[in-house]
């Protein structure tokens, strides 16, 4: 009898230091994915913060050709979390953009008029926004500033309306959907 209560005890404090082992890592991952850190070779992981990244994906102009919640343009994929892989592997998100980048510049230059510029620390923020379904359910026609707004209805021309940037639709950053693409 002794030994079973034993067993169990044994049992019972390794169950309970593995859910403090899972949820410690699960603390020091988040506060590591949203501070940045360095790996021991010099590499710069940059922060991970969804949060900036939602001002970022609207002020930047992502929106304009992109969706989340319904809203922003509709010629290239929506970044609905929903349709993210998960995991997601935030490099091959990158790689992605890379490959569709000649589309994506050419329809940056006609809807808004030129490129648009991203520091790595500002890519990483919006690769965690569209990853992040809880900062996306806070993305609003509030976030989104003047001169953007007017950029998507219209404001600065015919933005939008011409065929060829609808002929980039399919090679402008299908970024990590595993099904509803636009």
């Amino acid at each position: 009898m002794k030994q079973h209560i034993t067993i169990a005890l044994t049992l019972a404090f390794g169950m309970a230091a593995h859910a403090g082992f899972a949820q410690d890592n699960a603390e020091i991952s988040d506060h590591m994915s949203r501070s940045g850190f360095v790996l021991e070779n010099g590499l710069q992981i940059p922060a991970f913060d969804p949060a900036k990244g939602r001002k970022l994906f609207a002020s930047k102009g992502c929106v304009v050709c992109h969706s989340v919640n319904g809203i922003g343009g509709e010629d290239a994929p929506e970044f609905a979390a929903e349709y993210m892989d998960d995991p997601m592997n935030a490099f091959d998100f990158a790689a992605k953009m890379w490959r569709g980048a000649p589309a994506m510049i050419a329809m940056q230059e006609d809807e808004m008029g030129g490129q648009i510029e991203l520091s790595g620390d500002e890519l990483a923020a919006i690769i965690a926004f569209v990853h992040d379904a809880d900062e996306q359910a806070k993305f609003s026609q509030a976030d989104i500033p003047h001169d953007i707004e007017e950029m998507m209805h219209g404001g600065g021309g015919d933005h939008g309306m011409e065929p060829e940037a609808e002929t980039h639709k399919e090679d402008a950053g299908d970024t990590g959907h595993t099904e509803g693409n636009n």
